[in-house]
């Protein structure tokens, strides 16, 4: 398998667990107190790095550390997205979209050939 569709498998992985990890409790502990979501949050965290910390190491040997974080990011967002619409039942936005294209910008600066 490519380097970069290895990389890029195992951050939306990643991504899938550090999204319920920063945001599920919001709407499944939100009567609980803050440190028993925050070490719920801490036990997915951890599943999250033990796919994050491989992707970046593969993703390292092809990919500049720039290009990496702008990859991430984007996976993150492409993440979030479905996850507040369908997990967290949030209204879609046409700001959305222009996010999305700040960030294709972003994509092509940092893997443009100078």
């Amino acid at each position: 398998m490519p380097v970069f569709l290895k990389t890029v498998l195992l951050l939306s992985v990643s991504n899938v667990f550090m999204t319920f990890a920063w945001y599920a409790h919001l709407r499944n502990l939100n009567d609980k107190p803050w440190y028993i979501a925050a070490f719920l949050s801490w036990g997915i965290a951890l599943l999250e790095y033990m796919f994050q910390v491989p992707a970046n190491r593969i993703g390292y040997t092809a990919m500049s550390l720039a290009q990496l974080k702008i990859l991430q990011e984007v996976i993150s967002l492409s993440v979030f997205l479905p996850f507040a619409i369908f997990y967290m039942h949030q209204p879609v936005k046409l700001d959305f979209l222009w996010a999305g294209l700040c960030l294709v910008g972003a994509v092509y600066f940092m893997f443009r050939t100078v």
